[in-house]
């Protein structure tokens, strides 16, 4: 456990458009550019192995970052044989940035806040008012919609918040609507969005037309 004293003031943050990281999840990723290659081997070098992950954005030509992101620790790390890295990060906490760190670094760094989310740190969230096979019923009629499979078993059986977290990182929503997710202030709304953003989706989205 890391606790709130242990999280540092600068972290290095990784840009990566449609990843979502989320506190108590995991996060697989693939790295094979130099300059983040570069940050792996820095993070490694530090007590706490943590990686910030952030959504770009534009911002007049130029990109910026999204203010909140989600600091995961690297739990697992193997390199291939051409020099990539395959590594595991464990949610540990949200935060707000506030600015940009210059220096040297091939990687972007950003002084962060986590005072907004310190109950990030605490043991997993409950939902009391979660109607299971209500959301199981809706969850079904996406999948169908889109041509996924999944182990209905496992979702049957397991607990409330990975439930929701794995699906809001494993569903195929835009960036924005993984945003949203993320800074969703309690379980309970990350699942309310999570059910708006299904239920969006089987009406057409944008386009309006009906799935089936």
């Amino acid at each position: 456990m890391i606790r709130a004293a242990d999280l540092p003031e600068t972290i290095p943050v990784f840009p990566l458009s449609g990843a979502l990281l989320l506190p108590r999840a995991r996060l697989p990723l693939h790295i094979f550019e130099p300059r983040y290659l570069a940050m792996v081997e820095d993070c490694l070098k530090t007590s706490a192995r943590l990686i910030g992950m952030v959504q770009p954005r534009e911002t007049q030509g130029a990109e910026g970052l999204q203010a909140i992101g989600c600091a995961g620790r690297m739990v697992g790390f193997s390199e291939t044989p051409d020099g990539r890295y395959m590594i595991t990060l464990a949610g540990i906490s949200r935060f707000r940035i506030r600015d940009e760190v210059q220096g040297f670094a091939p990687y972007r760094r950003a002084s962060v806040d986590w005072a907004p989310f310190a109950r990030d740190l605490g043991p997993a969230e409950a939902d009391p008012g979660f109607d299971r096979e209500g959301f199981l019923d809706l969850l079904a009629r996406f999948f169908a919609a889109r041509g996924l499979t999944s182990d209905w078993d496992s979702l049957r059986s397991a607990e409330p918040e990975p439930l929701i977290n794995a699906l809001s990182q494993l569903a195929p929503f835009t960036p924005e609507d993984r945003q949203a997710l993320l800074e969703a202030p309690d379980l309970v709304t990350r699942r309310e969005t999570l059910v708006t953003l299904i239920e969006f989706s089987l009406r057409g989205g944008e386009d309006d037309e009906v799935l089936q």
